[in-house]
């Protein structure tokens, strides 16, 4: 695997933060593209299960990161010739990892790879709806686009879908077409791309709690000693 995304085989430290005061808040860096991303998602939530009371109590610090960056030109747009070292040996053992942990974690899954989609414009409006509405209202969004994507191999690059899945989270159809056309938010959020590489974070999805990291899809065991030590 590269090192910007991970199957979930290695947990490596990283710049990350948590709080054990109030609602546990476990922080993730990812790319909604990324299929180790969503599963690892299944695995948070087969830990959260494992909380009994206190699953109410975990959320999600969630954190934009860019796999596509270097590919980009210089207007957002992706640049499909760069050469991005990853052949098709690459991507047979990624599909392959894919269908290995899609079947520990019982995950519903229609698409394996998507390498063809752009999660730019999604995660902007992630970003948007996470910083001016309720917690419940991202969370809803955020699960909404992982499922359109890896379980309906929907486009979530398409502006219309992301209108509609917004407005089913409760987020007017009229402030997401603003926020996708608002330059200084995507700045905003390229910039939170840029700062993620700042805190070392190399490859997604990478779960940090209290100064502590691990990169990948790991098992539910793993995000439990991650939080709680033990």
């Amino acid at each position: 695997m590269s090192d910007t995304e991970s199957d979930g085989e290695n947990a490596s430290a990283a710049a990350g933060d948590g709080t054990a005061e109030g609602p546990v808040s476990v922080t993730i860096f990812s790319d909604y593209v990324c299929p180790f991303c969503y599963l690892g998602r299944q695995s948070l939530e087969q830990y959260r299960e494992t909380r009994g009371e206190d699953d109410a109590d975990l959320r999600i610090d969630w954190h934009p990161f860019d796999l596509r960056s270097g590919k980009r030109r210089s207007d957002g747009s992706i640049d499909t010739s760069v050469d991005d070292g990853k052949d098709e040996d690459y991507y047979a053992q990624a599909k392959e990892n894919v269908r290995r942990l899609q079947e520990e974690y019982d995950a519903e899954m229609d698409l394996e790879i998507a390498t063809d989609v752009d999660s730019l414009d999604a995660q902007v409006v992630s970003y948007y709806v996470k910083e001016h509405y309720p917690y419940d209202a991202w969370l809803a969004f955020d699960e909404a686009i992982f499922a359109a994507l890896w379980r309906e191999g929907e486009d979530i690059g398409d502006r219309d879908l992301l209108v509609s899945l917004a407005a089913d989270s409760g987020v007017a159809p009229a402030e997401v077409r603003s926020a996708l056309d608002d330059d200084t938010l995507r700045e905003a959020v390229t910039e939170l791309f840029e700062e993620a590489k700042r805190r070392g974070v190399t490859g997604v999805p990478t779960f940090a709690y209290d100064g502590h990291a691990a990169r990948g899809a790991v098992p539910p065991e793993h995000l439990r000693r991650l939080v709680e030590g033990t």
